[in-house]
């Protein structure tokens, strides 16, 4: 299994995302366009990459770290949250559904909005539908599922943001939309995986349902920089 799943946002901004990477320290920490992701990356948890991503968010700016194994932060840091989540990779899928999928894009960004604002699948910004393709399900015009993809590195692409409206709920659309996304990424050579929150029992029961294999757990991490606008060692 590639490593490169322990680390994804880094090995996604430092690859095929790279366009919509910010930096700083010599690319030591990056993170995402703000306007597209929250999160943040280093190589190494260290100090040196603590510093980094200090000089990366400025004073009070938040660090989002989603890894293998975070330590708590170090002096200067306050750790907002911390979200123990499960990685799971696709095996042996379920046929996909047939179900009326539409593509969604720059004009449906208001009712994505509304929708994972809703429902609260993850963090969801305007311009996070450019990581990928996202798809979705209306209904009566109106938008009631979607699912997309967000990380991508080497050889894997993640599925995100799926979610479906109460008024539509258990009626599959959540599983069909993750089933045929992962199709989709199949066919352009990748292979999908996707995160779940450790408590969520009953997403990763679905999950596991339909073909997907728990393969670890990692750690989403909020930590606020609260030091001084010049970060450790001099550097303004």
């Amino acid at each position: 299994m590639s490593k490169l799943l322990d680390n994804p946002v880094w090995h996604a901004l430092r690859g095929p995302q790279s366009e919509f990477a910010e930096g700083a320290a010599g690319g030591a920490a990056l993170r995402f366009r703000r306007a597209v992701s929250i999160f943040t990356a280093v190589d190494r948890v260290d100090a040196a990459a603590w510093d980094a991503q200090a000089e990366l968010v400025g004073a009070e700016g938040m660090a989002f770290l989603f890894r293998d194994r975070v330590p708590g932060p170090p002096s200067g840091w306050k750790e907002a949250f911390r979200i123990p989540t499960l990685q799971l990779v696709a095996r042996n899928l379920a046929p996909t559904p047939e179900v009326p999928v539409v593509r969604l894009g720059e004009d449906d960004v208001e009712e994505m909005l509304a929708l994972t604002k809703l429902t609260e699948p993850g963090p969801f910004l305007r311009r996070t539908h450019e990581l990928g393709r996202y798809v979705g399900i209306r209904h009566g015009g109106r938008l009631v599922a979607m699912a997309g993809e967000r990380f991508r590195l080497p050889g894997w692409t993640e599925i995100s943001a799926v979610c479906t409206h109460p008024d539509a709920r258990r009626k599959g659309l959540g599983a069909a939309l993750s089933l045929w996304v992962a199709g989709h990424i199949r066919e352009q050579g990748s292979e999908a995986f996707l995160h779940v929150v450790e408590t969520n029992h009953t997403a990763l029961r679905l999950y596991e349902s339909i073909g997907f294999t728990l393969r670890r757990k990692l750690d989403v991490v909020g930590a606020q920089w609260m030091g001084p606008t010049a970060m450790p060692g001099g550097r303004a």
